[in-house]
């Protein structure tokens, strides 16, 4: 389960009383030393407050830690980009989210994604696109710039053909059969896929649905270099760039990447689903009675 801001918080509060307990301070000599009332010691222990990023460095030299700062301060900045409710980040409508992650992806030299249930963005087709973004202004009432969003989500696809961009994607086969739109348009976004997966700069893999999965696909995620992970839950988007939670989710993403096929094998999976969503939604009309001697 994905920790909670107040979850996070007492973890950074229970960091800082171990620190705090090691240099041999209660939490009345700790707050004179820095010049603060004594509540505000234990307010940010129990995760009641979140301090500044001047509270941390006053607290680590305080109690002779300052070697902790960095890390301190990073999961600072996790706790306060973890957790962004959908309606706050889509209130202006799809179309900026995409701009916010179109920033992101032209920062980065190599993104890894997985996806278990949809597609990603990057690769899909406008139609396709036109129902997921549907789905998310309809569930979270949003403003409804649809065709603005649609738009701004095929612009961030030009960074495919720019140099010094890498790309490597894992689907499961569930998400190139889950009906999230019309089986004609589900069946011309696998076709993409399959083009997609021919570009030099792009591992695509995917599970066989067959494959015994080394870990529970509970949500899909974005790798970001090195620097940041996003995962989207139901209701909200988290971006997480501890080192500690940045190297879980590698670690994820290479047991993914040893149970997905690439190549001809993910080939052969992707045209057998769209065989199959021939045979059961166009299926060929059966032949009349001497068709075959006209």
């Amino acid at each position: 389960m994905v920790p909670n801001v107040r979850q996070a918080r007492e973890a950074l509060g229970v960091r800082l009383r171990e620190l705090r307990k090691a240099a041999g301070l209660n939490g009345k000599q700790l707050a004179q030393a820095v010049g603060w009332v004594a509540t505000k010691v234990s307010k940010i222990e129990l995760g009641r407050q979140t301090p500044s990023e001047d509270d941390i460095r006053a607290w680590a030299a305080t109690c002779h830690a300052a070697g902790e700062v960095p890390s301190l301060i990073a999961q600072l900045n996790s706790l306060e980009l973890a957790y962004a409710a959908w309606q706050r980040q889509l209130r202006s409508g799809t179309r900026d989210q995409q701009k916010k992650i179109q920033d992101i992806e032209a920062k980065t030299d190599l993104i890894r994604a997985f996806e278990p249930a949809t597609v990603p963005g990057l690769f899909q087709t406008r139609e396709y696109a036109r129902h997921i973004l549907g789905q998310a202004i309809a569930v979270h009432q949003v403003p409804d710039d649809l065709e603005d969003g649609i738009q701004a989500r095929m612009d961030r696809q030009q960074i495919l053909y720019r140099p010094g961009h890498r790309f490597h994607v894992i689907l499961t086969e569930t998400a190139l059969r889950n009906l999230m739109c019309p089986p004609e348009v589900l069946m011309g976004q696998i076709e993409r896929l399959i083009a997609s997966a021919t570009l030099p700069n792009v591992a695509l893999g995917v599970i066989p649905w067959t494959s015994r999965l080394p870990k529970t696909p509970v949500h899909g995620f974005w790798l970001y270099g090195e620097r940041l992970v996003t995962v989207e839950t139901f209701s909200a988007e988290l971006s997480l760039i501890q080192p500690e939670e940045i190297s879980l989710y590698g670690k994820i993403f290479d047991l993914m990447h040893k149970t997905a096929v690439y190549g001809k094998g993910a080939r052969t999976i992707m045209t057998g689903v769209l065989d199959d969503l021939a045979d059961r939604f166009f299926p060929e009309p059966p032949a009349t009675p001497g068709d075959d001697e006209k």
